[in-house]
């Protein structure tokens, strides 16, 4: 017998329905069953700004490293950390 699924209610703003899926079950109110699986290609990860110090000497090395590869110094250094970190 399926289950009786509840009706999901209106929110004024994204804050009142966070607090609502924080204290509620998702399978109250939806047939995951049915769920389908998305693709979102345009998503974008989130970054965020930092601040790094570095030698002068440190940085005019990755900056001619960048510059002979023909890219942006500060995504050199992006590409050289993504290798190390993941």
């Amino acid at each position: 017998m399926p289950k009786h699924l509840k009706k999901i209610p209106k929110f004024k703003n994204e804050a009142q329905e966070r607090r609502f899926w924080e204290t509620h079950d998702s399978t109250d109110y939806v047939d995951w069953s049915k769920a389908e699986r998305v693709r979102l290609p345009n998503v974008k990860p989130s970054t965020q700004t930092i601040s790094l110090r570095l030698p002068t000497h440190m940085l005019e090395r990755i900056k001619i490293e960048a510059n002979k590869r023909d890219i942006p110094y500060q995504s050199l250094i992006k590409v050289w950390l993504k290798e190390k970190v993941l």
